[in-house]
């Protein structure tokens, strides 16, 4: 029987994968962008910003709210996400963490 990632890699890898994973749009980048130029949003607000569906936007909010780096609160008929600012630090700590262990890798070619 195979071994799962959380079996054969460490807590701090694993965390870190799923962060870039769900990281890895540049639709969601974008959302985090200006959920943090803008301190909150109603996903109203991103369809008009980005040009996306409201699906599509409510899908990659999804994505972002599972990994804990928004939050949603609802406010009459809309929900007004900002940025959980203890899991944005904490990701910002993984990833300087990651770039700095790893300053000074020898280039192979």
């Amino acid at each position: 029987m195979g071994v799962t990632k959380t079996e054969i890699f460490t807590e701090q890898q694993n965390s870190l994968a799923t962060t870039l994973k769900a990281l890895a749009h540049p639709a969601r980048i974008a959302i985090l962008q200006y959920i943090i130029k803008q301190k909150a949003c109603i996903c109203n607000d991103l369809v008009e910003e980005l040009g996306l569906a409201q699906a599509t936007i409510s899908q990659h909010l999804k994505e972002l709210k599972n990994i804990g780096i928004i939050k949603g609160n609802i406010e009459g008929t809309s929900v007004c996400y900002c940025i959980d600012e203890n899991v944005w630090q904490q990701i910002k700590k993984e990833l300087n963490a990651f770039f700095i262990d790893n300053v000074g890798v020898d280039k192979c070619c």
